[in-house]
């Protein structure tokens, strides 16, 4: 390991040698001068990992030295050390950026700490997380071999995604790796769980998990509070890991009321999962009750034009009493801003509703345009993509000014996405949708082992085509292909984002309530 090198500026540097044998003992090179200027000269010739300056030198103060050092190189740790304790000290040496701050005497352990805190922090984090995660790593790996149940799931995937947070910025290539193996493990067993389960939670739904057509009935209008408007914003296509970094940015305007999750239905597609969001039901009942605006796959228009009459028509069946409420939909950053403006216009309504259509796009734009592929071209690329653009979206702009007033809350999805990385083969008909990751249609070839296949569509309350049309989902990080033109498909398509199957990622999604701070 590279030896620390620390710059030390005091005028009374030789009172300070006990300390600095101490360092040299715990492995730090000190360089000593006693004046600003001195600190300056070295700065330029040498490099160092962190300085230490005093306050009160004759010459150039403290802060008019770290003034120009940071200059130089504005990411050098630096602590000031000084018997000045007035507040406005402390003050402009924040302004001033300083990374930590002693009070005269200071003894050699303090030192030893600070240097800890500013030099070895990374290292100690890296060294204790992948300690943590090595011990946690057999008892998730005992966990995934039990017979566990739809909310024990959802614990275990927001472990996973704890974990794959913590691991990413550290410079630990073999723990990321075994994280890697474990996750797509724990997708294994979710797949054969959620083909096991899924149609007799359709059955008897008291006995499985909140799943989209249920989510308004059960979670959204029985917890509409009077007097305090509800704004319900769902963000198309937001997975659990990247709801966790916008949630870093809201937690400086909102609490957590209720962190939660639900599963969303099959196909995991915007078109089936949303619609069952806003209608309360399956998209078979909407094909029975709404012949006219349910569109199936092979219909041509678009699949999401008629949420606004879905919602009315849902909320007058089920609120027994007058319900005001608002639908918008933004599809560009134009109408954003529209929206944000215009914000307090729709405080004296019981329920507003916002479907922000961006993190969809993005996915897609993805896969269709060179640049955002390279920008995201992993996990972790993709959640930092997803961040700047929350920060910078008038979307944050508009819940910035919601925290103002007394409202609740809500921000959801429809369905998550998955980086697909393996090839299944699939041969059907002109008429077989287009999805990667979900086929419908008749005469389907496929391979049993690596799809889930519902011969009979309305077993999973699906609209069926034809007499002998079927469903098939893609499993864990798979994505379907077919043999004509196999590898053109693989080229364009291999690690990219995409939904519509069955995974932890596509189907256990956020659902947060917070109030304003």
């Amino acid at each position: 390991m590279q030896e620390t090198t620390i710059l030390w500026a005091d005028d009374e540097i030789d009172l300070l040698k006990p300390h600095i044998l101490f360092l040299n003992e715990k492995g730090y090179k000190i360089k000593t001068v006693n004046n600003g200027n001195d600190a300056l000269d070295c700065f330029k010739k040498e490099n160092f990992d962190l300085v230490f300056l005093d306050e009160n030198m004759p010459g150039l103060t403290g802060l008019e030295t770290l003034a120009q050092i940071k200059t130089i190189d504005p990411d050098i740790p630096i602590v000031l050390i000084t018997k000045n304790e007035e507040e406005y000290m402390m003050e402009d040496a924040i302004g001033f950026k300083i990374d930590d701050y002693l009070i005269k005497p200071v003894n050699p352990k303090q030192i030893l700490l600070t240097i800890k805190k500013l030099i070895d922090n990374k290292r100690l984090i890296s060294e204790k997380t992948s300690m943590a995660y090595q011990q946690d790593f057999r008892t998730l790996g005992m966990t995934l071999n039990d017979n566990l149940s739809h909310s024990e799931w959802v614990d275990v995937y927001k472990k996973l995604v704890y974990w794959e947070l913590s691991l990413e910025n550290l410079e630990d290539e073999g723990m990321h790796e075994i994280l890697t193996v474990q996750k797509a493990e724990a997708n294994v067993q979710f797949s054969k769980f959620v083909e096991k389960n899924y149609l007799s939670w359709l059955k008897s739904p008291q006995d499985g998990p909140v799943t989209s057509n249920q989510l308004f009935s059960k979670r959204v209008l029985p917890s509409l509070e009077a007097k305090k408007p509800t704004f319900f914003i769902l963000i198309d296509n937001l997975r659990y890991d990247q709801w966790k970094m916008i949630n870093s940015i809201l937690m400086d305007y909102y609490r957590v009321d209720e962190e939660d999750s639900y599963y969303s239905i099959l196909p995991t597609a915007t078109q089936y999962a949303r619609n069952a969001i806003f209608s309360g039901l399956m998209p078979l009942e909407m094909e029975r009750r709404f012949p006219e605006m349910w569109q199936n796959d092979e219909d041509e228009g678009g699949k999401n034009l008629f949420e606004e009459k879905f919602l009315a028509d849902q909320i007058q069946r089920i609120m027994r009493k007058e319900c005001k409420y608002s639908y918008n939909k933004v599809l560009t950053f134009e109408q954003g801003k529209t929206i944000t403006e215009n914000i307090y216009n729709l405080m004296g309504n019981d329920l507003n509703v916002i479907v922000y259509n961006f993190v969809d796009m993005l996915s897609h734009a993805r896969t269709d345009m060179a640049m955002i592929r390279e920008l995201a071209n992993d996990e972790a690329a993709y959640r930092s993509l997803t961040l700047s653009w929350f920060i910078h979206s008038p979307l944050l702009d508009a819940l910035k000014k919601l925290a103002q007033k007394d409202i609740k809350l809500i921000i959801t999805t429809d369905h998550g996405t998955i980086r697909v990385k393996h090839p299944s083969k699939i041969i059907g008909d002109r008429n077989t949708n287009s999805n990667l990751r979900y086929k419908q249609g008749k005469n389907l070839n496929f391979n049993a082992k690596e799809v889930f296949h519902v011969k009979n569509p309305h077993e999973a309350m699906l609209p069926k085509l034809h007499m002998s049309s079927g469903f098939v989902f893609a499993k864990e990080d798979s994505y379907f292909v077919y043999p004509n033109n196999y590898n053109q498909f693989v080229n364009y398509f291999n690690e990219t984002f995409q939904h519509g199957g069955i995974s932890l990622e596509e189907m256990i999604v956020p659902y947060v309530t917070y109030s304003p701070k």
